[in-house]
């Protein structure tokens, strides 16, 4: 099985991002990131994990987190640049 790192090097992912992914899934990182670095190979999974963390981030701003969406849409906005489809 691959290690987290060995996924992420392979498909440009952030760990800030699997994380996050994970949790909006409610699975553990590992799991995340093997499953985050298939998605992102085509535009459909870009999509769907742009939408994954569009929702984290107005989850955190409709229940007044502001730490959490600071964060979130800091991690969001390096996906958006990072995978421009996702646009």
């Amino acid at each position: 099985m691959l290690s987290m790192r060995d996924c992420l090097d392979y498909c440009d992912l952030t760990e800030e991002e699997v994380e996050l992914f994970a949790q909006h899934e409610h699975i553990p990182c590992e799991v995340a990131a093997t499953v985050a670095c298939s998605l992102v190979q085509s535009d459909n999974g870009v999509i769907l994990m742009d939408q994954c963390l569009a929702e984290m981030l107005e989850d955190a701003l409709r229940v007044g987190e502001s730490a959490k969406s600071e964060h979130v849409f800091h991690v969001y906005a390096q996906f958006r640049a990072a995978h421009p489809l996702a646009h």
